[in-house]
Order: C-alpha cells, then structure tokens, then sequence
C-alpha cells in the first residue's frame, strides 16, 4: 500500500452507471473565452490605448521595468493610467557601436514615432474572427515535406468604429513511412504530440481513434451568430467539464422519408466529421498498441417518436462521459483513462415546422481514484531531560560518597578476616 501499485478496474458498458452513482459529480460550465471588452473612459490602472496606423495595430503604452536579480529590462509591462511611477533597468550589448544604430531600445523615435495615443478606450464592434492555419509535415532528417494552409474569412463592412481579430497557428506534424506488415490505416494519421507520458496531464488533448487515425477529442463550436461550426471545433482537455452549444441548420422543406438523413446529420454534427471509436489510455500511447486503447461506448437515444405521428426523434444532447483514476507510485502517481461513453439524448422534431435544431454538448470527468491508506511514520525518540541543572553534579556527588561508604566497609570486613585468622 505504501508504494500503491493500484490495479485498474475494467469498466464495462453495464457498470456505467453504478460507477457513475458512486462517484459521480456534478457538471459546469467552463468559462468561455470572451473578447476584451473597453469603457467609455479610462480608470485608473487601465493600460493606455495606442494604435499604429502603417501596420493597423492595436497595442498598449509600455513602461519597460527591470526583472530578477540581474535588472535587465523587460519591455513588455504596460504602463498604467493615473499610475505615475519611475523605472530603471539594465541593457547588455555585445556590440554597442551596431545596437547605437539598430536597436529601438537607443532610438529615441521609438518611444513616440509611429503610433497615436489614445484618448479613451475604443468602443467599437469586434468582428467576427478571421484564422489562418498552416500545416507543415515533416519526415525526421529528411526536412519539410509538404506545407498546407487553410484559411476561415470572413465579410466585414467598410463601417468606422470596428476592428477585425485574427487569429494565426503553426502546426506540425511528422509523416509515418508504410512499413512491411503494417495496416495502411494507420499510416494515414500524423503523430500528435504526447498528452503526457505515461499519464495524462491536466488540461492536455484527449487522444482519440478511428481505423488507427489518430486525433483529438473535439466537440461543437459555435461562431459569432450562434450557429454551429462547420470546420472548427472544441479540443477535449482531460480533467476539464465542458459544455457547448450552437444552432444547425436544417433544409427548410422537410418530407417524413428524410428523417434518417436528419438523424444522420445531427449525429455527424455531434461526433464531428471523423467518429471518435477508441480512446487513449494514457497520454503516450501509441496507435500499435491495442492495450493502450480503449473502446468508447456508444449510447445511441431511441429513434421512436413519442405520441406524435409527424415527428421524427433527433440527437440533440451529447453526453461524454469519461471514467479515470490515478496509479503507481504514491509519489508520483499518474492518470489513466479506464472508460468512456458517448450518450445522446433525442427530441421530437415536427416536419415543416422546425428549420434549426439546438444542439449540445456535455464533456465530464468522473474521478475514480482509491487512495491507499495513509503510511505509518517512523519511530520518534522520546527523550526525558531533567529539569534541575544541577542534577549532573549531584549524580557524581552521589557516586562518590556511595564509592566512600563501599571502600569503608571492604576495609572493615578485611581486618575482620585478618583477625580471624590471626587467633
């Protein structure tokens, strides 16, 4: 128990819910990430507004300050309205003649050139988000193999008083070589970076499969207007309940005979374009390894309408409902995945009448850890110290006349016997 080797339960479809009841909590809503937003004026400790007009940027008045034991300047603090104070630092040159000329830090124009400040903050509308993502994959020493980019844009009007944010990411990737024996399915997926190794990390990825493609865990997005994203998606975080929501669209003429096909979207909206079937154990495991992967449990809502002739029963909740716990060493214990469930609830949906269908999206975390019991310490001295300072003292005194008395009565008993022995 001290070392706490805890064997993993194996979590089977019926022993979902009794393991649920057990240790199950209740959900929330994660905070969603929401735009900075500006008052009508400044307060006092707001950073000061500046916006470059060559390059169309918004940024902040920056006071550099001195940072650790050393001092060297940090030019990143933003200085604060109605925040008056002084700052001194440190700058190191290599080579000062070349810096004289070339770093911004010594060219006093750089402290006003360029950019206007601004008299309040702004108070304009944020566009909806404009993202480019470029996908590089790479063979280990063989370099760059192919570059891709994808980009979501958006209309925006020539109005004054908005501003446009963008949004840019760098992915790469490695290429897996077909190898003798090996199934081409599992080729086809790039090697995602490690959620943690072995055990999950807190806020890293969820890895997930499908044919031996591996990915992360997403959920629905919604964009700017409430509606679903068709091409973005939500990154399932371990450790972290979630909750989506968006708006989809559905064709506004509607027959009963395509009920099915509006399942199936619904469905497809829900899981995303490439259905999750297994899902990672660990944070390291690989795409091989059958043992460190586990089979999601698919809990599909009844497709029979309740008291209703001309209602067809659409998925409209998902539920990811995912089981872990910790094992190894107390020390440094680590987390695993024992099971997880995709659960859709279903709602009648009436013909001809209906054109969007609210759907949602519940990711929770169930911690099913068994700690041991806590370890026994070592034995502590009880030492028992006397209170009396002279007490040393009167254990010497104490010997010595105790050595006086015995060497009298030795010597006593001697004359005795030599007398004895005399007569």
């Amino acid at each position: 128990k001290l070392n706490y080797f805890q064997q993993p339960q194996d979590i089977k479809e019926s022993d979902f819910l009794k393991f649920l009841e057990k240790y199950g909590r209740h959900s929330f809503l994660a905070p969603s990430q929401v735009q900075p937003s500006f008052s009508a004026f400044y307060r006092a400790g707001d950073p000061i507004l500046i916006y470059f007009d060559s390059s169309s940027v918004l940024s902040t008045l920056r006071q550099p300050v001195k940072m650790g034991a050393s001092g060297l300047c940090v030019d990143g603090n933003p200085a604060g309205f109605l925040d008056s104070k002084s700052t001194s630092c440190t700058r190191i040159f290599a080579n000062l003649s070349k810096s004289c000329v070339t770093d911004p830090a010594l060219d006093a124009a750089s402290y006003y050139r360029d950019f206007t400040v601004l008299k309040v903050p702004i108070n304009d509308t944020i566009v909806q988000a404009m993202k480019v993502i470029y996908e590089i994959e790479f063979s280990g020493t063989h370099g760059i193999q192919s570059v891709s980019v994808r980009f979501k844009v958006s209309n925006i009007s020539g109005n004054s008083g908005s501003s446009l944010q963008q949004h840019f990411t760098l992915h790469f990737w490695v290429s897996v070589p077909i190898l003798p024996g090996l199934l081409p399915s599992l080729t086809l997926s790039h090697t995602l970076p490690r959620s943690g190794n072995p055990g999950y990390i807190t806020g890293a990825p969820l890895l997930v499969a499908n044919s031996g493609a591996v990915q992360h865990m997403s959920i629905l997005q919604s964009k700017g207007d409430g509606s679903c994203s068709q091409f973005f998606r939500h990154t399932v975080q371990f450790g972290r309940n979630m909750r989506t929501g968006c708006k989809l669209s559905l064709s506004p003429i509607l027959e009963e005979s395509n009920c099915s096909y509006i399942q199936q979207k619904l469905y497809k909206a829900l899981q995303g374009m490439n259905r999750a079937e297994d899902l990672a154990i660990t944070g390291s495991a690989h795409s091989t390894q059958a043992e460190e992967w586990t089979t999601i449990l698919i809990q599909n809502c009844s497709v029979q309408a309740v008291n209703c002739t001309s209602c067809c029963m659409v998925p409209v909740t998902l539920e990811i409902q995912i089981l872990w716990t910790k094992v190894g060493l107390l020390s440094n214990p680590q987390a695993q995945i024992l099971g997880a469930r995709y659960f859709y609830q279903c709602h009648p949906l009436k013909f001809l009448s209906t054109s969007v269908v609210p759907l949602t999206t519940v990711v929770t975390f169930t911690d099913m850890t068994e700690w041991p019991e806590p370890p026994r310490g070592q034995p502590q001295i009880h030492w028992k110290l006397p209170f009396d300072i002279f007490f040393p003292f009167k254990v010497a005194l104490n010997l010595e006349r105790s050595y006086r008395g015995d060497l009298a009565v030795y010597v006593f008993l001697i004359l005795i016997t030599f007398s004895i022995l005399c007569f």
